[in-house]
């Protein structure tokens, strides 16, 4: 710490020297006419470059400098590539020189104009006529040869992490890929991206804590949003038959490899389907997005081989801890599931009934191991009071999970449109609450209203991004693939 505080101390000094020169340390703008990666594809398979023939305006920040006498070379990094510049005392004049040598550093942002040529080693280099401090870099850059490596350092100091590690930002570069590919896809499809609250007085749609916070013209208590499929089931009533939104959600939870308490996830409803309508859905936007963005829908996460070509296994919650586990869930009794929950340590949340034990039991036996994509359906009727009861069999519902990669990537119903059922299930969530589950689902009286007026058959999808962007980057923490995740305070 203290040799960094000395060269802190140092780059301040050269920062007073430089407004001594009566030099704007922090100027205002500098036209640009190319990017280093424009420069180095133009020029790749060009050996021979005519000299003082191919001018460019570039700028960028310095990642290496070093000096020989009366020339120095340099690598500057621009948004897109790395390039060298070399800079001689003939060219730009002694006293431009000196200021380079003495108060120019490593960090610091240059703008550079001259033209292109290839050094007697065949390095692409710019020959600078002329240069322009940009930005004076005040901190030096982590060493340059391990970088920024500390986890937690990287994820509070993003801006350097960027810098100083080119497949940070490559992962999320591939992320605005990942969601421009599902944004044209379903446009391409006639869904209508909206926009819903995130300023709620009722939270819904999913079952969670949410984050408060206080109105003060309306004195009230208002709500981040937890999930926004309410509101978008809303707009299915009011004649929108599909519609889509990346919205961003709150959840006041724990933190974890998968979980960050802001995230992002893509909603969707499509009036006049149901969940094997959506299940087919799942599978081409995630595929499609894998083709589009990677090439390929054979991909690699966390060393295993996955193949995200549709269609995928289907599995119905049951028969998938059946398989897991080799026992029968559905011709056991909820006594005799209680028992064998409490002989393996298995935690139930909230009300104890068979349908929040067979859900405990698919957690605990089924999750780690659906490396492959699969389509867990079918979920009980106590954990989903907003999907349709399966036909045939009223214990269930009509809701699925997208897996992949031992990560669950969604969720997906045929939409409850039954007001009174739906009020019902309500009813019977604020009693969970009573009895203490915080997270159970809240009564929303204004969408009961709304069903009363008639939602059409309706499927709906979510899609987690974050987890996603994992998936398709080969990211083991969901921390990797946002850009600023929630970190404790530093002190």
């Amino acid at each position: 710490m203290e040799e960094i505080s000395d060269l802190i101390r140092q780059r301040h000094e050269k920062l007073l020297e430089i407004r001594k020169l009566d030099i704007d340390p922090y100027p205002y703008r500098y036209a640009i006419d190319n990017y280093a990666a424009d420069i180095n594809n133009k020029f790749a398979s060009i050996q021979e470059i005519p000299h003082d023939v191919h001018h460019v305006r570039i700028a960028g920040r310095i990642m290496t400098k070093r000096g020989h006498g009366k020339v120095s070379f340099a690598h500057i990094q621009d948004s897109t590539d790395q390039i060298q510049i070399f800079i001689r005392h003939n060219d730009v004049g002694k006293e431009k020189y000196d200021f380079y040598r003495q108060l120019v550093d490593v960090g610091d942002i240059i703008g550079v104009e001259g033209f292109v040529f290839r050094t007697r080693t065949g390095e692409l280099t710019i020959y600078v006529k002329d240069f322009m401090l940009l930005a004076k870099s005040l901190r030096p850059l982590p060493e340059k040869w391990h970088g920024l490596q500390d986890k937690e350092t990287r994820y509070r100091q993003r801006y350097v992490d960027l810098i100083t590690n080119p497949e940070v930002k490559q992962v999320f570069l591939t992320r605005t890929k990942i969601i421009q590919s599902i944004r044209d896809f379903l446009n391409r499809r006639g869904f209508i991206e909206v926009d819903t609250p995130i300023l709620q007085p009722i939270y819904g749609g999913a079952t969670a804590l949410p984050f408060i916070t206080h109105h003060n013209a309306l004195d009230i208590d208002l709500y981040l949003r937890i999930a926004n499929e309410l509101y978008l089931k809303r707009l299915i009533v009011g004649r929108f038959d599909r519609v889509y939104e990346f919205s961003k959600d709150f959840r006041n939870e724990g933190m974890d490899k998968s979980h960050n308490p802001e995230f992002t996830m893509l909603e969707l409803y499509q009036a006049y389907a149901d969940y094997e309508d959506m299940m087919h859905l799942a599978e081409e936007i995630i595929s499609n997005a894998a083709k589009e963005v990677l090439g390929t829908t054979q991909i690699v996460y966390q060393g295993d081989d996955i193949d995200l070509t549709p269609p995928w296994r289907r599995l119905t919650m049951v028969d998938s801890i059946k398989e897991y586990s080799g026992i029968d869930v559905e011709a056991l009794s909820e006594a005799e599931l209680c028992s064998i929950a409490k002989q393996k340590g298995i935690e139930v949340k909230g009300k104890i009934s068979k349908g929040t034990l067979i859900y405990a039991f698919f957690e605990t036996f089924v999750e780690s191991n659906l490396v492959q994509p699969t389509i867990i359906a079918d979920y009980p009727l106590e954990v989903s009071p907003l999907a349709k009861k399966k036909r045939g069999n009223d214990m269930f519902v009509e809701r699925f999970e997208p897996y992949a990669g031992r990560l669950e990537l969604g969720n997906a119903f045929s939409e409850l449109n039954d007001p009174i059922d739906q009020r019902q299930r309500f009813q019977e969530q604020l009693k969970q609450r009573e009895a203490g589950d915080e997270e159970a689902h809240v009564m929303d009286e204004d969408y009961v209203r709304a069903l009363e007026y008639g939602m059409p058959p309706t499927g709906g999808l979510g899609i987690g991004i974050d987890r996603l962007v994992m998936l398709l980057t080969d990211s083991n923490s969901i921390r990797d693939v946002i850009l600023f995740p929630q970190m404790r305070p530093e002190r």
